[in-house]
């Protein structure tokens, strides 16, 4: 709010805003954005806090503005995150969490990594309705190599910085879903 530095004055770095903006709308609770943080205005101590909104960043080659877009429709398309429960996703290294439903299509792994180097790490996901043998997918980089679960362990690889959000791949294969049964 505008008694507090802007984020982007608290963490001057775009890889520490992103990470705690991917926070902020993955974990439980209601996003509150101060405005003008969704467009990456600048400020620090009071009044530079509450400068007037910056409406000339409010364009399409804003980076911050399409990377906010993206966390809110993140959040509409994935009911677990906007209603679903909250467990803690058994990690050494990384924050990791799952925000789920009664149903599996509903489920959203979050890997984050903060450090200064790459975490790889098989990381327990204590989710019953994760068929051994399944897939999920990084909804932030579609083209990233599916990550499998096996014996509800799946190993990752998490840049520094960096952060992965996971869901289930619950697409019938060949005329096939093995979800069918616990969806």
């Amino acid at each position: 709010n505008h008694d507090n530095d802007r984020l982007t004055h608290a963490l001057p770095k775009v890889t520490q805003q992103r990470l705690a903006q991917l926070l902020q709308f993955m974990l439980p609770g209601a996003p509150n954005l101060y405005y003008g943080s969704e467009l990456g205005m600048t400020g620090g101590e009071d009044p530079a806090n509450r400068s007037p909104m910056r409406w000339d960043l409010v364009n399409d080659n804003n980076a911050t503005l399409q990377w906010t877009k993206r966390l809110i429709q993140l959040r509409k398309d994935h009911r677990a995150l906007r209603i679903g429960n909250f467990r803690l996703v058994t990690s050494q290294k990384l924050l990791a969490f799952e925000r789920y439903t009664d149903r599996v299509q509903d489920t959203v792994v979050v890997l984050a990594n903060p450090g200064k180097a790459a975490v790889t790490e098989r990381v327990l996901i204590a989710n019953s309705k994760l068929m051994n043998g399944s897939s999920l997918l990084d909804l932030l980089n579609p083209q990233a190599k599916p990550v499998r679960v096996l014996a509800s362990m799946a190993t990752v690889t998490v840049p520094p910085g960096g952060f992965a959000v996971l869901a289930p791949d619950v697409r019938p294969a060949g005329g096939y879903s093995v979800f069918k049964r616990v969806q």
